[in-house]
């Protein structure tokens, strides 16, 4: 495999991924509260559940939105260290993998997991996830197989 790509563009990609996410949570969480309040939803009985509906939804929504943010800061504040293969995996570090032969890299991030970065080149894995679990932790050399992304 070529020089591994540069971990500050791939901070740089999941950035812009997450704040794009968070600009169409934004105008879908007004439009769910917008929905929640317009007088058109007002109750015509005592069957009528729209404005409730949509006032649940955007509370999903802000609960959502608020995700993102921490998410956005998390990734903002994580440093870009370079890893000499030495050690554990652990957040930020860029793990190649082989399955059957085929050849891929692994991002360990806070967020933003299955997120594809530098054209689908680099997948990110989050410690929240099975393979991000699996992963953190094993060495330079270490094989992976089967169930063993599935404890917890």
């Amino acid at each position: 495999m070529s020089s591994p790509p540069s971990k500050a563009l791939l901070k740089d990609q999941l950035l812009r991924a997450l704040t794009a996410d968070l600009a169409v949570r934004e105008r879908a969480y007004r439009a769910a509260r917008e929905g929640a309040t317009h007088q058109e939803v007002k109750p015509e009985n005592d069957k009528d559940t729209r404005a409730l509906e949509q006032s649940y939804l955007a509370r999903g929504e802000a609960l959502r939105l608020e995700d993102l943010r921490t998410a956005l800061a998390e990734v903002q504040t994580m440093p870009v260290e370079d890893f000499d293969g030495a050690g554990p995996v652990r957040l930020g570090a860029l793990v190649v993998t082989d399955e059957e032969g085929q050849a891929g890299l692994l991002w360990v991030a806070p967020h933003g997991g299955g997120t594809r970065l530098l054209d689908g080149a680099v997948q990110v894995a989050t410690p929240k996830s099975r393979l991000g679990r699996a992963i953190l932790g094993a060495n330079a050399g270490d094989r992976l197989q089967g169930n063993a992304s599935s404890t917890p």
